[in-house]
């Protein structure tokens, strides 16, 4: 390409590789500085990719004015920053969740379509084999209607997940725990298959386990009611002794499909069945990574690189993603543990 997009990226902890890696194989960008307030985190990050390094996300924006800024900050910070992007005229890219509360998540789509500007948000799960074989077989109509769903996700987070952070662990900065931490993505996923508007939501949560982290809950289950008639029970819980896959179930008029991150299995009432599979090598540098993660965040972020340059149209927009949003913190405000969550 002629010109390349110039991006910035701020936060430079756990998540952020998966974006830094992405970044550096595209051919729509070009890093030009990372941003943390924790010094060495900036000086290692920018060493390694070839960018400046920067404390002052403020100072950043001014001083290299990015086209596109990627944020892969504490869930808090996220539409806080992003706003402060969009009112500098800069496209943002955030990692999930939006927000830890709706009203501030909807402030930043809202002034991002002010400005005229794109706002994506990393749901990368999507752009599984998995997920996009499912999707397609929905919305060709093959299997009919959704009558009903679940998700089960049992995963692993020690004490120590939560006490080596600064903001794991918290309602105020985190927002929560399995629920907006884990099980975000399977929800996100069951959800989007069922495309409709929420009606009801009911759940219960609590912390049966962490010391550390105890006030966020460690397990939920609730049962989601659509308007298009779709029930949706899920249950999540990060006190087992390993992350197993996730394995969502949909209940259709045609059919029957179960999937996860890698794998999809739809059988279709006529006998016929319908494979997909996630067989490339995972390629990011992160340590310890997630499969999960694995290559979806470069698909994603590659489509928002294309929509920012007007190539094709933005497929997660934080207008989109308010969906999810929306009912995550629906999922909270009845699960009866989390105080009211108050922003200036």
């Amino acid at each position: 390409m002629d010109k390349k997009l110039r991006v910035a990226v701020i936060g430079c902890g756990r998540i952020s590789p998966m974006h830094l890696d992405a970044i550096k194989t595209s051919e729509y960008a070009s890093l030009v500085a990372c941003c943390d307030i924790k010094k060495e985190r900036a000086i290692e990050a920018a060493t390694q990719y070839g960018a400046e390094a920067y404390t002052s996300y403020e100072k950043m924006l001014k001083e290299v004015m990015p086209d596109v800024v990627h944020l892969c900050l504490p869930h808090y910070l996220h539409s806080e920053y992003a706003i402060k992007a969009f009112e500098l005229g800069i496209n943002v890219l955030t990692e999930k969740p939006m927000d830890v509360d709706y009203a501030s998540a909807e402030k930043a789509v809202n002034v991002a379509k002010e400005k005229n500007l794109m706002y994506g948000v990393i749901f990368q799960c999507r752009y599984n084999a998995s997920a996009q074989a499912v999707k397609h077989a929905i919305e060709s109509g093959r299997l009919g209607k959704i009558i009903s769903a679940r998700s089960i996700l049992t995963w692993a987070r020690p004490d120590e997940y939560y006490s080596q952070s600064d903001w794991k662990g918290t309602w105020d900065k985190e927002g929560g725990g399995v629920v907006i931490d884990q099980a975000i993505h399977s929800i996100d996923l069951t959800n989007w298959c069922i495309n409709s508007k929420v009606k009801r939501v009911e759940c219960s949560m609590c912390n049966r386990r962490h010391d550390s982290g105890k006030e966020v809950e460690d397990t939920a289950e609730g049962l989601i009611t659509y308007e298009n008639g779709v029930s949706y029970a899920f249950y999540c819980m990060n006190n087992y002794g390993c992350s197993e896959p996730i394995e969502i179930k949909l209940f259709c008029e045609k059919g029957k499909v179960t999937f996860g991150y890698d794998d999809a299995v739809i059988e279709y009432d006529d006998g016929s069945v319908e494979r997909a599979h996630t067989t490339e090598e995972c390629t990011a540098t992160v340590d310890g990574k997630p499969k999960y993660w694995c290559n979806c965040h470069s698909r994603q972020i590659e489509q928002f690189y294309r929509a920012c340059l007007k190539l094709e149209p933005l497929e997660i927009s934080g207008e989109q993603a308010l969906n999810t949003h929306k009912l995550i913190t629906d999922i909270y405000n009845v699960g009866g543990l989390r105080p009211r969550v108050k922003r200036t």
